[in-house]
Parts: C-alpha cells; structure tokens; sequence
C-alpha cells in the first residue's frame, strides 16, 4: 500500500492543478468553504446577540428551518446574506474584490 498527500490524490483523480476538472473542483470547494464562513459568521453573530434561529428568522421574514440551513452554508444568496445581517442589526458590509477593491454591499 502506497501513501498519498491529499494533493497527490487530487492529481490522481482529478489530474494536476491546470485541468478543466482539478481546476471545477478546486472553485466547487472554493466556493462551498465561502458560504461555511457566511453561515458561521451570521451563527455567531446571531448568538452574541442571545437570538435564536427562530428569533432570526422572525426578523427576517422566514422559517427557523432557513436559518438553520442557511448557518450551515446552504443555500446562502447575495440578498439571503444581506437579509440576515440587516436584521441582525449590521449596520454595513463590504466585499474584497482583490486586486479589484472592496465594494460596499449596504
């Protein structure tokens, strides 16, 4: 039995970093670890303030079941984000652009 890093695995499976299908997968993972941070940002905001799911939810104008998926990074939209932080009371937000600069986003 032979002993891979992780990377060499991905190389094996999906081919080295360049290829149409390491480099899909590489954006898939990218994008699903972005809305995890989302959704654990708005859960721990949402907490500091004492609010529940449902409290959230309430504010927001949804069912405590969205809120749930939506603090696990599913199904996490541009206006879901800034519903959530409006009522969560923050008072703005901007997106990094990189090289592009930041954009406020309310």
């Amino acid at each position: 039995m032979k002993t891979m890093t992780h990377g060499q695995m991905l190389d094996k499976l999906l081919g080295p970093v360049g290829t149409a299908e390491r480099d899909e997968f590489d954006a898939e993972v990218k994008a699903a670890a972005q809305e995890y941070f989302i959704g654990e940002a708005i859960k721990e905001t949402r907490k500091k303030q004492g609010l529940t799911q449902e409290e959230l939810g309430e504010r927001m104008g949804v069912k405590k079941s969205y809120v749930s998926k939506m603090e696990s990074g599913r199904n996490i939209a541009y206006s879901t984000i800034m519903r959530a932080f409006k009522a969560l009371g923050v008072p703005s937000a901007s997106l990094d652009l990189g090289q592009f600069g930041r954009v406020a986003l309310w």
